[in-house]
């Protein structure tokens, strides 16, 4: 299959993927608006409903930031620069493409932004489950 017929064919996925997660966030919209309608009880159905909401916003910003990338990678396909990193300028690789057909960037700059973001004030999950173990430990 040629790279032409591999960006159609991820076209029409993120298309259908697109699709779904506007169905999807249309209504954990509307359930949001009606579950806020619909308070009543005591104070512990009051803390469940708010841990619920939180839960419900995370999740509707999560879609929301996948939503836009994937317009953005459809977008890209229109016009004719979909699966070239915007880093490097090289094209993405296909299997990449396959796997997050939303991608930005190829491999090596994704982990060179990553070591960026690592040593430079991100969140490193290694430190911080050694210092979980420590801080238990006392």
């Amino acid at each position: 299959m040629s790279r032409k017929d591999a960006i159609k064919k991820l076209h029409d996925q993120l298309v259908l993927r697109r699709d779904a997660l506007q169905r999807a966030l249309d209504g954990d919209l509307s359930l949001l608006r009606e579950l806020h309608q619909e308070r009543t009880g005591d104070v512990l159905d009051a803390a469940a409903d708010t841990v619920q909401d939180e839960l419900n916003s995370q999740l509707i910003e999560a879609e929301s930031r996948e939503l836009s990338a994937i317009n953005d990678a459809i977008d890209h396909i229109k016009e004719g620069v979909y699966g070239d990193c915007e880093s490097c300028g090289k094209a993405i690789p296909l299997t990449r493409l396959r796997a997050i057909p939303y991608a930005t960037d190829c491999i090596n700059c994704r982990r060179k932004a990553e070591k960026r973001m690592g040593s430079g004030g991100g969140v490193m999950w290694n430190r911080v489950f050694d210092n979980a173990e420590v801080d238990s430990s006392t």
